[in-house]
């Protein structure tokens, strides 16, 4: 199952339960940072991989954390002239729903290994959960994170920034979601800004909005590290999908 994150998928689901818990007596799942960059289509093997042994039952739900070389990557909605700068970086078809986004240095991606069968097999849901996992890391910084119903990902409203052209404020977006579903298990799944480059969003149009810009921690004047940011996403996580663990070679190496 592939998803494209349309308007009829987004309708209401704000008021949607947020909570997306596994049924009782289900494993933590692994979570799993990786140092450096990480190469896109590695980062692609490694899912598909990791999605097709947790529907055979052979290895459990994963979150894992990358950063990667600057690229552009395009969704399974996205449209060729919303790619304006087709030389800058490398892009790549996601296979996941959604446009065009930019990965990079200082951006945390969180790829999302989960079974929906073990929780719920409700699309609207998930979005929403993931939505309030964004919201929940966010306000650990003192940010209100916002959704919005006609757009996906989780914004910022800007007081300091000039009306926007509807007449409503100024917001820019500040984490974006991309996932695909196959026999309800997730792949792909959301990026945060910390802090990079935001000007190599200029490459593409994000996400295909044209109305809103793009924002980040450092941005915003939070001097936020990439640890900083695992630390409250972790906390974040596990309020809307249940306990979480670093795998015991990640546990030894980090109390050695």
């Amino acid at each position: 199952m592939m998803i494209s994150l349309s308007v009829s998928t987004m309708t209401e689901r704000s008021q949607i339960a947020t909570t997306f818990l596994p049924f009782a007596g289900s494993a933590p799942v692994e979570w799993r940072i990786e140092s450096g960059l990480t190469d896109y289509i590695q980062a692609l093997d490694v899912m598909e991989a990791r999605a097709e042994a947790i529907r055979a039952g052979t290895a459990g739900e994963m979150i894992w954390l990358v950063e990667h070389p600057p690229l552009y990557t395009a969704g399974t909605s996205a449209q060729s002239g919303d790619l304006i700068d087709p030389d800058r970086f490398p892009v790549f078809k996601a296979g996941r729903g959604g446009e065009y986004t930019y990965h990079g240095p200082g951006q945390r991606v969180a790829y999302v290994m989960l079974d929906l069968k073990r929780r719920r097999e409700d699309v609207r849901a998930f979005v929403a959960a993931l939505e309030q996992w964004i919201i929940a890391t966010l306000a650990a910084f003192n940010i209100k994170g916002e959704r919005r119903e006609d757009r996906v990902g989780v914004w910022v409203v800007r007081p300091d920034r000039p009306i926007s052209r509807d007449g409503t404020p100024a917001e820019d977006k500040i984490a974006a979601i991309g996932i695909r579903l196959r026999k309800w298990v997730s792949f792909h799944g959301i990026a945060i800004n910390v802090e990079p480059d935001l000007s190599h969003f200029g490459g593409i149009v994000p996400c295909g909005v044209t109305d809103h810009g793009v924002t980040s921690l450092v941005d915003l004047g939070l001097p936020v590290t990439m640890a900083d940011l695992d630390i409250a996403l972790k906390a974040g996580f596990e309020t809307v999908f249940g306990p979480a663990e670093a795998p015991e070679v990640e546990l030894r190496r980090k109390a050695g």
